[in-house]
């Protein structure tokens, strides 16, 4: 099952997803959102309502986590599975490292979600690399192998990226302009949203 966007809502209540937590998953649904229609237009055969849905729940596990330890991603991912979400688990699951990615394969839901993801910092909308040197700064400071497994994992959303942008007509820059434009199926940005700074 696939859950409506006002059933994301309530799982996010029901887990007590914090709040700059959740402004951050619709900016991340935003951008699959954004990313999704250009590819439909472009003839992709892609699931909109999979790609938010699994965007806007991503980090469903994440408080959890933050309390209790753990891997927020498998965490999420099980908490779907509890909810007999079946076909958003697996987007949930994969945000943060995809497994069997293949560069010529179809396009897939959580190939955008994961890549969507690593286009947001809190609440801004970044490029790669920016995200990139975030990440490295506040988790891979002081240990080489977690340093070279982000790098690597950032390495293969820049593949994720040329694989998606290949297929739309607008680039990865653009994004940051585009996401105020108009909305279709998720809310609109959190109140303070900036593309520039954290609010």
């Amino acid at each position: 099952m696939v859950p409506r966007v006002e059933e994301c809502y309530a799982l996010m209540d029901e887990y007590r997803m914090l709040n700059n937590i959740r402004d951050h998953s619709i900016i991340v649904a935003r951008i699959g959102e954004l990313i999704a229609l250009g590819l439909v237009k472009a003839g992709v055969d892609i699931a909109l309502d999979r790609i938010i849905a699994g965007a806007l729940l991503h980090d469903i596990g994440k408080t959890a986590c933050l309390e209790q330890g753990g891997d927020h991603a498998q965490v999420g991912s099980e908490i779907c599975l509890q909810h007999k979400l079946h076909e958003v688990a697996d987007i949930v699951g994969e945000h943060v490292r995809l497994r069997d990615f293949q560069l010529q394969g179809a396009i897939s839901e959580k190939e955008i979600v994961y890549y969507a993801d690593k286009r947001v910092n809190h609440s801004s909308v970044v490029t790669l690399d920016e995200r990139l040197h975030y990440i490295l700064d506040r988790y891979g400071r002081n240990n080489t192998e977690i340093y070279r497994r982000i790098q690597a994992n950032f390495a293969q959303c820049q593949v994720v990226e040329a694989k998606l942008f290949a297929r739309l007509d607008f680039s990865p820059g653009d994004i940051t302009t585009m996401i105020h434009g108009p909305r279709t199926l998720i809310t609109p940005l959190p109140t303070g949203y900036s593309h520039g700074g954290r609010y």
